[in-house]
């Protein structure tokens, strides 16, 4: 389970933040998941509780998910496709040449403080 691996990254770079900023407390922390990144959201969520309620900084913050379909590009006809439904193959020209546009994200998009 890499997902523990990735809440304590999460929380370093938040308290690093709210450090620079001057916060106190955090309320939640909003991320962007992309489709095909291999995270798993509900054990992201269980890690994050488990971690997060134990950093006085983070108690009771709530992690928010948003999940980034996966699209792939294909360098031969130019389309865009889901990669989810498709995988590499391009379903307007048959082609092998595509990559991933997005949908491998993971980032913090936002970090919510108290409104006090």
């Amino acid at each position: 389970m890499h997902e523990l691996g990735i809440v304590f990254y999460i929380i370093r770079d938040v308290k690093q933040a709210a450090l620079e900023h001057a916060v106190s407390k955090v309320s939640g922390v909003v991320m962007n998941i992309g489709e095909v990144s291999t995270i798993i959201p509900d054990y992201l969520q269980d890690c994050w509780r488990w971690a997060a309620d134990k950093e006085e900084l983070l108690k009771g913050a709530e992690l928010k998910i948003n999940t980034i379909p996966a699209v792939t590009y294909c360098e031969d006809c130019h389309a865009e496709f889901g990669t989810v439904a498709h995988g590499k193959i391009c379903p307007h020209c048959g082609s092998e040449h595509t990559y991933l546009l997005r949908g491998n994200e993971i980032e913090i998009k936002e970090i919510e403080v108290p409104d006090n």
